[in-house]
């Protein structure tokens, strides 16, 4: 018989808390490396950093447009736990 437990509920969560906030711009620099790579594979093109920066632009785009709501589903979660430890403990 299993019971229920806070901890696994909060684990639950907090995994999802981790797709939603490292899943999309993962996806986008993917794509984007996926795309320099096949241009690169066209052109002949080994370096390094031709791969490298446009990931990194992505990456800077994806936290200047969805920063802030990136950071407030992360303070609402945080929250969320810090006030659920009283409950927790019992």
């Amino acid at each position: 018989m299993e019971t229920y437990s806070p901890f696994s509920a909060s684990m639950g969560q907090a995994l999802w808390v981790i797709m939603i906030v490292a899943g999309p711009p993962l996806i986008i620099m993917l794509v984007v490396g996926l795309i320099i790579s096949m241009i690169q594979a066209a052109t002949s093109i080994n370096e390094q950093t031709v791969s490298f920066v446009p990931k990194l632009l992505a990456f800077i785009l994806f936290l200047a447009l969805y920063g802030a709501t990136v950071g407030d589903l992360l303070i609402d979660y945080t929250r969320d736990l810090l006030m659920h430890i009283p409950d927790d403990i019992r």
